[in-house]
């Protein structure tokens, strides 16, 4: 017999993908979705698949999912964002994988989309920290990035695939890329990174050959290529904000010879 599961959800307008992410999680006990204020079927939806349904105004992601783990019935969480889906063979493997648990969490890999395309199987797949134990752990304090961290081992269920919905065109993932970018801004000038025209010049190539070549991006064809070189625009903005932030000098009374 498994640990009883609470599967977490935090939404906001995420109608187009919510369902395809319940459907692949209603084996579990408890169902937790929280809400900061959708005016689409999001909250409908959640009620369809018997989830128990909150409404809180966006703190911030750690804070928000943080407080969305803390309404779990059950110590054991499994925490997904609205646009990701199990894959059909990731259940038994975490049922079983709850049956005695030795370890204080265990990491999901994730295939991402690719605008047109999925992530090729044999190119890399990250794995994160997706279900755990609440009771040996928080949500970091990342911003944008937020995740969990537990007190003990970690074990990678290399079988539980995680699909991620998240960029199903090139616009949504420039409008990400922009806006995680300006909300690391605070993060990084609080961390007084150093050496940032160095991070500008040498991180975004140094990236995307890794993403390209040594993550096997070039198995997704141009979408591969895509995905490396866009991400590679994402590290130097991340820089290139922190960096303007750092050097700007706004007086209302200099004249910038500007007409």
């Amino acid at each position: 017999m498994r640990e009883p599961l609470s599967a977490v959800v935090t939404t906001f307008n995420n109608a187009a993908t919510l369902e395809r992410c319940l459907a692949s999680i209603a084996f579990a006990d408890d169902l937790v979705v929280l809400d900061s204020g959708s005016s689409d079927a999001t909250v409908e939806i959640a009620t369809k698949y018997k989830a128990r349904v909150f409404v809180e105004p966006f703190k911030d992601y750690s804070a928000q999912k943080q407080s969305a783990v803390d309404k779990a019935q059950h110590a054991w969480v499994l925490l997904l964002d609205a646009d990701e889906a199990l894959t059909a063979v990731a259940q038994p493997l975490i049922e079983r994988a709850l049956e005695s648990p030795q370890v204080a969490g265990f990491r999901l890999p994730r295939r991402e989309q690719m605008f047109w395309t999925f992530q090729h199987r044999w190119s890399w797949t990250n794995a994160h920290l997706r279900l755990f134990d609440r009771r040996h752990g928080r949500m970091n304090a990342v911003p944008v990035h937020a995740a969990p961290e537990v007190d003990g081992t970690v074990r990678t269920l290399r079988g539980a695939v995680l699909l991620h919905y998240g960029e199903p065109d090139i616009r949504t993932k420039v409008a990400k890329i922009n806006a995680y970018s300006s909300g690391l801004v605070a993060d990084k000038l609080r961390r007084r990174q150093r050496f940032l025209g160095a991070r500008m010049l040498l991180y975004p190539p140094a990236f995307f050959l890794r993403q390209y070549f040594l993550k096997r991006y070039f198995l997704n064809g141009w979408a591969g290529f895509i995905s490396a070189a866009s991400g590679a625009f994402y590290v130097f903005l991340k820089y290139a904000k922190v960096y303007e932030a750092r050097t700007r000098v706004v007086s209302p009374n200099r004249d910038d010879g500007s007409a």
